[in-house]
């Protein structure tokens, strides 16, 4: 075993050198719809099936006043959104005066002063964005700040309620064509999209009223983009296709009959529908929910061990791990209790605990997202701050990651779902889509990403709070009690990396 883990250390960093040799500049160079960038694991790719990628498309173009365009926050190299290292990569090179660090949003604080790293402590550390939201005038909690560690979690409006200060991770512009809802928050699905003949029209206009929204607010626009500008945007980013083609220990991530990579992921976005393989039935072709929801990598469940070469035998055992990971996902029992959205929603019946997998909420094949607007409120906005959490899973959970320091609200006078008629006050990061519709049973309620590119685009959840796959894994292993050995977790991992 000595031998064969020193070789598995070699073939890794021959596998990264032979990448090397395939790598200019950062991309692939051959084919120019596609491009390819090394990433702790191996390789991430984005195909843009429109063809060649066009960098001087409004996409790339400055169509505010602080110079950023749509690209500074979504990076090919990083599945299309931004990751922390990338970040102190920009801010070093540019003395903190790349567009990224515009105090708007790019700051822990709009006061914050150009070149300050400790002014931009959580988009450097975390890769997080500052999102402002007023307060909803029919909102039917009160809020206030119980820990506000930068001086801005609450500002005044003059136009209204005051603005609420949340701190999140950029989604990623890519796979788009999967999307239940727009924004973590879904404060863009102003289209719904929920239905089959509907769902190209309407997610094109909730895209389009994204990508103005956005140039208004994070690039601080003082025209409006045209049409044209609009529908460019739009058009590019349905067009992109993001996830892991190459593992570093098992290689080619389509080989052998695997379906990883990026070229398959795009071929099944003319399949998919709202509501496929929903979780609780309402799936519109009357197919029941399968929980074994992926199988990119049944092919090398059964991968026999080759005699000689070592590097083939670190190749196939990568390959089955991947595969047993991509069981484990599937099958493994989650103990859910808790989550808003689930033990408090009605065509469940309310269960105080019910078993699920990772499928469960994860129900679209091979994606990896939910396939109906279903947002949860999971624990990773509640506070590990003393006294300001009481449920022992959540607690367990939130141990396991490294929790940027945010600020923390009290949300007073919703009732409490999980005891009915009981009045409940409770200590939030992020009220998420409460923030939009003013409604208690929104509280805390997000949506889930879809789950592809996860090796290129690290820190996870919507607040960065996990600093790596392992930590996502201890928390969900802690949060829903599913009792996973360190196999099954090391297997998880290395398929989680595969997506």
């Amino acid at each position: 075993m000595g031998a064969r883990r020193f070789d598995s250390r070699y073939y890794l960093v021959s596998s990264l050198a032979l990448i090397g040799t395939c790598v200019s500049h950062g991309a692939l160079a051959a084919d120019d719809s596609v491009q390819a960038f090394i990433d702790p694991s191996g390789i991430t790719a984005t195909v843009d099936i429109n063809g060649r990628v066009n960098t001087n498309s409004a996409f790339f173009q400055s169509l505010g006043t602080n110079g950023r365009s749509c690209s500074t926050c979504h990076v090919a190299s990083q599945a299309m959104s931004i990751s922390p290292s990338d970040v102190r990569e920009r801010f070093a090179r540019s003395a903190g005066s790349d567009p990224l660090f515009a105090p708007v949003d790019g700051a822990n604080c709009p006061t914050g002063r150009s070149g300050v790293a400790a002014d931009h402590s959580l988009l450097l550390q975390h890769g997080l964005i500052r999102i402002a939201i007023a307060m909803p005038a029919n909102a039917q909690f009160t809020i206030s700040v119980v820990h506000d560690p930068y001086g801005c979690a609450i500002l005044p409006n003059p136009a209204g309620g005051p603005f609420v200060s949340v701190y999140r991770r950029p989604l990623p512009s890519s796979n788009l064509g999967f999307l239940s809802t727009v924004m973590f928050d879904g404060r863009e699905t102003a289209q719904p999209l929920n239905s089959k003949p509907t769902f190209i029209n309407n997610l094109t206009q909730d895209l389009t009223n994204q990508a103005l929204h956005a140039t208004q607010g994070h690039a601080q626009a003082s025209t409006n983009p045209s049409s044209a500008q609009l529908a460019d945007i739009v058009n590019f980013e349905l067009g992109l296709f993001s996830a892991q083609a190459f593992d570093a220990r098992a290689g080619w991530l389509h080989a052998q009959g695997a379906d990883g990579g990026p070229a398959f992921l795009a071929g099944l976005q003319p399949e998919y529908y709202p509501g496929q393989n929903d979780v609780l039935g309402a799936d519109p072709d009357g197919l029941p929910f399968n929980n074994s929801a992926m199988t990119l990598f049944n092919a090398w469940s059964n991968i026999q061990n080759n005699d000689g070469d070592y590097f083939e035998w670190i190749r196939d055992e990568a390959r089955r791990a991947i595969a047993a990971g991509e069981v484990v996902f599937n099958t493994a029992t989650a103990h859910i209790s808790t989550v808003r959205g689930l033990n408090d929603n009605a065509a469940l019946g309310k269960p105080a605990v019910f078993n699920g997998n990772c499928t469960t909420c994860h129900d679209t094949p091979d994606v990896g997202n939910h396939s109906l607007p279903l947002p949860l409120d999971i624990g990773t906005s509640h506070s590990t701050r003393s006294g300001m959490e009481n449920d022992p899973n959540i607690i367990a959970g939130l141990s396991q990651m490294s929790m940027p320091d945010l600020p923390v609200y009290l949300i007073s006078g919703c009732p409490n779902p999980f005891n009915p008629g009981e009045p409940e006050s409770f200590y939030t990061s992020d009220p998420a889509k409460a923030l939009i519709t003013g409604q208690c049973s929104d509280f805390n309620r997000g949506k889930g990403p879809v789950l592809r590119g996860l090796a290129a685009r690290a820190p996870y959840f919507h607040n960065g709070s996990a600093a790596n796959l392992t930590e996502l894994v201890n928390f969900y292993d802690q949060r829903f009690q599913m009792n996973l050995t360190a196999q099954q977790k090391s297997d998880l991992i290395a398929f989680l990396n595969s997506l």
